[in-house]
């Protein structure tokens, strides 16, 4: 898989032209799609020399990889945010909250929804998404375990990871059918993130008294 950047954390100056880069190809993406991507709009767009770009992304799938994975931060993030402990009755109700966190960036995001969910047959994008669900799964998991007691899940199931795809599929349709989200479908979508979980966490699990710190 193709590296965007050096291992050693960039200085100010080109983290800051690296968000440059990533706000002008999502503008282009949302504008005219992935035809419109290329290094060169990239670099008219953000108006800087395309050796600018070339000397973070060496192509545009590497390019969208990055892009891919500052999507997935602000997934992550929402799923670091506090949740109301008091305002929880079962496991349904954290789930439907972590699930309207996620839709919330779909809904503002066009970046998010055509990377993720579009199909766009781009292996490199692909690939990247694969290894952030995994590590979004074991946020996710580590969320509800701070609030419920989990059952013993199975070792070569990444169960929340999962549930989590598998209601992308739901979210990709609308998208595929809409351009967008719509609110019948994105019910849908948490229905079926919550039947999968459903196979493996009781209907009646227990609420911790307090939530883990």
């Amino acid at each position: 898989m193709t590296r965007t950047a050096s291992p050693r954390k960039p200085r100010a100056s080109s983290q800051a032209r690296i968000a440059l880069i990533l706000d002008a190809a999502r503008a282009l993406l949302r504008e005219q799609g992935f035809n419109g991507l290329s290094i060169y709009s990239v670099a008219e767009r953000a108006e800087i020399p395309p050796s600018s770009v070339y000397h973070f992304f060496a192509s545009v799938p590497a390019l969208l990889e990055a892009l891919t994975a500052d999507i997935h931060a602000a997934f992550r993030d929402c799923l670091l945010q506090p949740v109301a402990h008091a305002e929880l009755q079962d496991w349904r109700d954290l789930s439907r909250v972590v699930e309207q966190r996620m839709l919330a960036i779909y809904a503002r995001d066009s970046a998010a929804r055509q990377l993720i969910l579009a199909q766009h047959g781009l292996a490199e994008v692909v690939q990247a998404d694969r290894q952030h669900d995994l590590e979004l799964g074991r946020l996710m998991q580590a969320l509800f375990e701070r609030h419920f007691p989990l059952p013993q899940l199975p070792e070569d199931i990444d169960v929340f990871a999962l549930a989590m795809e598998l209601g992308d599929r739901v979210y990709a349709r609308s998208v595929q059918l809409h351009g967008v989200i719509t609110p019948r479908l994105a019910e849908e979508g948490m229905r079926v993130f919550d039947a999968y979980l459903g196979l493996y966490l009781p209907p009646a699990l227990p609420k911790r008294r307090l939530p883990l710190s």
